[in-house]
């Protein structure tokens, strides 16, 4: 394994953080730097199009659909860049992320033309629509329906916990084509308009107050029978191609929040006299031990990436990544409930007056009135859940990786 990057990748590096250092606000890196709310709403209506203006945003697409044609090394460069100064990378993550890139593989001509400059530009807002109320890690058992009524699709059903579904413009829905077939062959891929009559959408308000989650309500909802990526009767392949791209960012940035959670931790606990406790200075050993082998398993599916090598190791790495750190970091938010103690409980506990780093934070930036140590625990709880259970982790893993006769069906 090649740890070091190579000159063209540093000359890259420095270009990226230059940009950032001239175009984020000056007291971005200024230590304990905290927007007031106002200035959260200014930076979030103008950094899109900065974004944009400077080409990060997709950057990584082919040149012909508005990206920059970058290598996967610069890919991977222009990422660290954007995590070491704790910069929003992207206009709007199921967009960028998810929709984007499955339009580029699977979507037709048309279709990219039409959808993929709103992406570009952070002007489009995308939800997931996969989940339903008996469909969560069973998602092939879905009950949505689309029904071809001349040159649309009618839908109907219920979808649960669509983040970002009451500000979507648009969401990219599983949904039952044909109910003959077998579930997982009459299932179809479709980009729905959500500002129409017949959606619904209603939030989940979560323990912390917020709601980002949403129900959404189809009723004789339409979309264009044109709007099927990947073909009627596919998209259990297309789906799974979108997942593969969420579960496979940030393979050498996705432990640098855990690092200054780790770094935060050992601050707090020198101050309030907690690192005194053997067995809190051991827990966070362990938590440092993990995120060091997070970090050293990205660069290992780095390398692979980039010597377009496969080996068993490495797709073992793919179907326990999620697992590992989902679960490691639900400890690390029990162990920073014990740090701080009954502090915990106050709205405006932990580091930043309250403000978590991470996820948290960009929740934050999001607009939602994230507040102290508990809120950042009960999201650390849905960590196992989203992206693939662990439960259905550890049967990929055991199936398809170790080999192992498939769980038994019930009855």
């Amino acid at each position: 394994m090649d740890l070091t990057y190579p000159t063209d990748a540093e000359e890259f590096r420095a270009e990226i953080r230059g940009w950032l250092e001239e175009n984020l606000p000056s007291r971005w890196f200024e230590p304990g730097f905290e927007m007031t709310d106002e200035e959260r709403r200014e930076f979030n209506a103008q950094w899109p199009a900065k974004l944009f203006s400077g080409g990060w945003i997709c950057a990584t697409w082919p040149t012909e659909y508005g990206g920059k044609g970058l290598s996967t090394m610069q890919g991977v460069v222009l990422a660290e860049e954007f995590a070491r100064a704790r910069a929003p990378m992207r206009g709007d993550f199921f967009g960028d992320t998810l929709v984007g890139p499955t339009l580029l593989q699977w979507g037709t001509e048309e279709q990219k033309r039409e959808f993929l400059p709103g992406i570009l530009k952070g002007e489009t807002r995308w939800c997931q629509g996969f989940s339903e109320p008996n469909s969560g890690s069973d998602l092939a058992s879905l009950k949505t329906t689309a029904v071809l009524d001349g040159d649309e699709w009618v839908i109907n059903g219920q979808k649960v916990w669509t983040t970002q579904g009451h500000h979507a413009d648009y969401c990219f829905l599983l949904t039952r084509t044909d109910q003959a077939a077998p579930k997982h062959a009459g299932i179809s891929y479709l980009l729905v308009p959500m500002r129409q009559d017949g959606v619904e959408v209603r939030g989940i308000t979560q323990p912390d107050g917020t709601a980002e989650f949403c129900e959404v309500f189809f009723t004789d909802a339409r979309c264009p029978a044109d709007n099927v990526v990947g073909g009627v009767n596919n998209g259990w392949k297309v789906a799974n191609s979108t997942l593969a791209f969420e579960r496979g960012q940030s393979a050498t940035t996705g432990y640098r929040r855990f690092e200054e959670e780790y770094r935060l931790l050992v601050e707090a606990a020198r101050a309030n006299g907690a690192i005194d406790d053997p067995m809190i200075r051991q827990r966070l050993m362990q938590y440092f031990t993990k995120i060091q082998i997070l970090r050293i398993n990205g660069l290992r599916n780095l390398s692979s990436a980039l010597s377009g090598s496969k080996d068993m190791g490495t797709i073992a790495l793919g179907a326990t990544n999620k697992m590992f750190w989902s679960e490691m970091h639900q400890r690390a938010m029990e162990l920073a409930l014990d740090i701080f103690g009954a502090e915990a409980m106050l709205v405006d506990s932990g580091p930043e007056g309250g403000s978590w780093p991470g996820a948290m934070r960009e929740r934050r930036r999001e607009g939602y009135p994230v507040s102290g140590m508990v809120s950042a625990f009960f999201f650390s709880r849905s960590e196992t859940i989203w992206g693939g259970t662990s439960q259905i982790q550890r049967n990929i893993v055991g199936e398809r990786v170790l080999g192992l006769p498939k769980e038994p069906k019930p009855g």
